[in-house]
């Protein structure tokens, strides 16, 4: 089959499974249905294959309610892949809710929207902090933009405001997880083409996808780390450096085809040593 062809194909198959389940997963929300946070996993399972990504999964996944899922982000397809995987909802910028067709399945998936200007940090926080009240599952993307596949941005701090300190009815768990594309039909990605997955800078959002979509199978590897509480950190710079560095040394693990990632210090370690995350983040950078 030819490219044009496989994508015509793809994204037939994709708007006849996602149009019909739209109104459904509408009724669903409105009914306060349990399904209505049910049909989004199976929904993106069944997408992910139709997309053409092929979905190794690490590590246990929490399954403690309410979960906070910290996550680097490497692309729009990372809300498939980790949406086939996680039973839960998204924190995003407030900007996707316009988004054509994306922006109205995020909504249905009841998305967390937040304006990340700083006057607007107390309204996410407490948007956040109601959700995760109710026993919600999130999943939250602190780099606060996508990066390029291959190094993980630092995590902004200023975004674990809602589980570092906040008063909860419960336990809040966290556990961060990193996603990788590393493998296109069956080969090592690399460099060269992990730019068709990951979408970031100025990239046009349409021709991206035009593009991935004729270029066969990817295989994506999400990593569950070990779960952690917010309360094991003194502050949430803390708890944001150790979730990044978890997290970016599970993507660079990931991309060098281990299979499992190098250790990482406790929370404890990077307490004391401060000098040594420094150069652990700027080694990520030059990389």
């Amino acid at each position: 089959m030819s490219a044009f062809l496989l994508r015509l194909c793809r994204l037939a198959v994709y708007l006849a499974i996602t149009l019909p389940l739209m109104p459904l997963q509408w009724l669903f929300v409105r009914l306060r249905s349990p399904l209505a946070d049910k049909l989004p996993r199976a929904y993106h399972r069944l997408s992910s294959r139709v997309l053409g990504f092929d979905v190794t999964v690490l590590g246990t996944r929490s399954t403690t309610r309410p979960t906070l899922f910290v996550s680097n982000h490497t692309s729009y397809l990372d809300i498939e892949i980790l949406g086939s995987v996680i039973e839960g909802s998204f924190i995003a910028k407030a900007e996707v809710a316009n988004w054509p067709l994306f922006g109205w399945l995020a909504k249905l998936q009841r998305t967390v929207f937040v304006d990340r200007r700083q006057r607007s940090t107390h309204q996410h926080r407490d948007a956040i902090i109601e959700r995760l009240s109710a026993g919600d599952n999130l999943i939250l993307f602190p780099e606060g933009t996508s990066d390029d596949g291959t190094r993980v941005l630092p995590f902004k701090s200023a975004l674990f405001a809602a589980v570092h300190g906040a008063k909860f009815p419960h336990p809040i768990t966290l556990q961060p997880v990193s996603i990788a594309y590393v493998r296109l039909n069956g080969m090592p990605m690399g460099r060269l083409y992990r730019p068709f997955f990951a979408w970031y800078g100025d990239m046009d959002m349409a021709s991206h996808l035009w593009a991935m979509l004729g270029l066969g199978w990817a295989g994506v590897v999400v990593h569950f780390h070990e779960v952690v509480t917010p309360e094991r950190f003194a502050t949430r710079k803390e708890l944001a450096e150790y979730c990044w560095q978890v997290v970016a040394s599970g993507v660079a693990a990931a991309n060098s085809g281990r299979s499992q990632p190098a250790a990482t210090p406790s929370s404890a370690q990077g307490r004391r040593d401060r000098r040594t995350r420094a150069v652990a983040r700027a080694a990520a950078s030059a990389h």
